[in-house]
């Protein structure tokens, strides 16, 4: 009988992507190999899996990189399985902040929300302002979707949207209400519509089961537990978004035409802020610097053209070519932004784990088996300087024909 001899270290280092002899090691893993006690053993992630919904999970193993740091295409289109509520027992209304004519993250988790309290024989009904560039609300768990884009929703107009948001009450009566605890816009619009409704709501949600909902208080450092609300406020985070079902996002209208309000307050338009003195953690545009960083007053010219704030990797801080205040990281500040453009990092575990919150990742790096192209949303490849030199050139242009054809 033959002897299967292992190699314990080599195993450990084959699981463990960052150690430096791991793109040393076959790139081909084993998928089976017996174990010391006879039994067959199987790696589910060293070729990647198929999840129970038809979702490719992802392989942490560094099989399908190949060495090359680029993710492999599929061999075919993984489609989902679509879920389909024809008549509705009832409605779960969410009206997401939609910052940037997009859906957020904290919007997905909304979603995900209104989802579980939806149930099997409910829809989720979405309500939408203005003009949007959203063409995922199926995949984000949206059976019934609601776009109100005349141009008295545009900008700041929370009275004209509460005449809306009465319109939907009358016309669907929705089970529960559900909007993002947020500064752009979803917490003021809930506790308005809070008081149309004569609804006690339930505020800073983190948590619905058992039909309570657990929600922050005393500065964050205690929970608050109270009977499931009609009307709730939820922070980030408070369910895990869809991401294994296709929804129809049927389009509805509204049987009448929303009343038309005389606005007490008005919008002047946002505020050019300077970049540079928004904190990390609020700036929604963020552009880093890493040790890949070759010119650094070009850096700082790129950050100034895009209108990003500007980050840092511990490395770049500790070379003095960053204040200490800029360092993105777990052991500097955690962000949220919505675009993370890096320039130059490898993306250390610590640097990889402040950023896991930014809902897009744009990586530019020499080297495209680093972990900060592998977690990016968008990769480059090639030299810092040259493409933000490029950059620069192309937002100027655009900027000077936007003038021409203002002119």
């Amino acid at each position: 009988m033959s002897i299967i001899r292992r190699d314990p270290r080599a195993e450990w280092i084959a699981r463990n992507r960052l150690h430096p002899l791991h793109g040393q090691l076959p790139t081909t893993a084993e998928t089976r190999w017996m174990g010391p006690n006879g039994v067959l053993r199987k790696n589910p992630h060293a070729v990647g899996f198929i999840g129970p919904n038809g979702l490719k999970r992802i392989d942490r193993s560094g099989a399908q990189q190949a060495g090359s740091g680029r993710r492999l295409a599929a061999t075919e289109t993984v489609q989902l399985p679509l879920h389909v509520i024809a008549r509705p027992a009832h409605f779960i209304c969410v009206v997401p902040d939609m910052v940037g004519g997009r859906l957020s993250s904290h919007d997905r988790d909304l979603l995900g929300l209104a989802r579980q309290l939806a149930g099997s024989e409910g829809a989720v009904l979405a309500v939408v302002f203005g003009e949007h560039k959203e063409t995922a609300f199926d995949t984000a768990g949206v059976d019934r979707l609601l776009w109100l884009d005349g141009n008295e929703f545009q900008g700041y107009a929370p009275e004209q949207r509460l005449q809306a948001l009465a319109a939907v009450e009358r016309q669907f009566a929705p089970r529960h209400w559900l909007l993002p605890d947020s500064r752009t816009g979803g917490g003021e619009l809930g506790r308005r519509l809070a008081a149309v409704l004569g609804e006690r709501p339930a505020t800073r949600v983190w948590q619905v089961r058992d039909e309570r909902c657990i929600g922050r208080a005393g500065a964050g450092l205690q929970d608050l537990h109270r009977p499931l609300a009609r009307l709730i406020l939820a922070a980030a985070e408070c369910a895990d978004p869809v991401g294994e079902s296709r929804h129809q996002a049927l389009p509805v209208l509204l049987d009448h035409e929303v009343a038309r309000c005389l606005p007490r307050i008005e919008d002047l338009g946002p505020v050019a802020v300077d970049p540079a003195v928004i904190p990390m953690a609020e700036a929604e545009f963020i552009l880093s610097g890493g040790n890949g960083v070759t010119d650094w007053p070009l850096f700082h010219q790129a950050a100034k053209a895009l209108g990003a704030t500007e980050g840092a990797s511990r490395v770049a801080v500790d070379d003095g070519h960053m204040p200490r205040e800029r360092q993105v990281g777990a052991t500097g500040t955690w962000v949220t932004a919505r675009v993370y453009l890096a320039v130059g990092i490898s993306g250390a575990v610590q640097h990889l784990q402040g950023i896991g919150a930014c809902d897009k990742v744009v990586a530019i790096n020499t080297n495209p088996g680093c972990d900060m192209i592998k977690r990016a949303d968008l990769a480059v490849i090639g030299d810092s300087a040259a493409i933000l030199r490029a950059l620069v050139e192309r937002v100027a242009a655009w900027r000077q024909d936007g003038k021409r054809d203002a002119a």
